[in-house]
């Protein structure tokens, strides 16, 4: 088994960044992980009357994502899949459908790491100083490691 070198920051952001998202985590699902066997059936059940379901955690996971990347290049990106910002009500797929919203926080993971990348090499400049930077790659991180967390345990109590 080969062990990955983590010599560079490019190096070590992509990696904390695959700790959060995916593919697997010594610590237990991640994020990928955690939505993956979801049906789309139980994504908009609610665990209990005013707590927030597997659709909505996953959007609002999403909706940080979208501005972490936003917020690493100091530029607007296109605007975000809905409406508003943080929490968004979601009691059926007419909004957005799972297999939309599992795809749509893949899609965006897929740009925080590539902007992450391009940052890292040069290709791109934040007006973020390195300790930022970390700080937002380390906090998107710990973001999608709890809310994998909330998603297992919401699909534990279901059985």
């Amino acid at each position: 088994m080969t062990e990955t070198v983590l010599n560079t920051p490019a190096q070590l952001a992509s990696r904390v960044l695959a700790e959060g998202y995916g593919p697997g985590a010594w610590h237990g699902a991640d994020m990928k992980a955690a939505l993956a066997d979801v049906p789309a059936a139980a994504a908009f059940r609610r665990p209990a009357k005013g707590r927030h379901n597997i659709a909505e955690i996953a959007v609002h996971h999403a909706f940080y994502q979208h501005s972490i990347r936003g917020r690493l290049l100091a530029t607007p990106v296109e605007p975000f899949v809905l409406a508003g910002e943080d929490w968004f009500r979601l009691d059926d797929p007419k909004t957005l459908s799972w297999s939309r919203i599992v795809a749509l926080v893949a899609d965006l993971q897929q740009k925080l790491e590539g902007v992450v990348a391009d940052i890292e090499s040069g290709r791109v400049t934040s007006p973020l100083g390195d300790r930022e930077r970390f700080d937002l790659i380390l906090g998107i991180t710990c973001h999608a490691v709890y809310h994998a967390g909330q998603v297992q345990l919401i699909k534990a109590m279901r059985g």
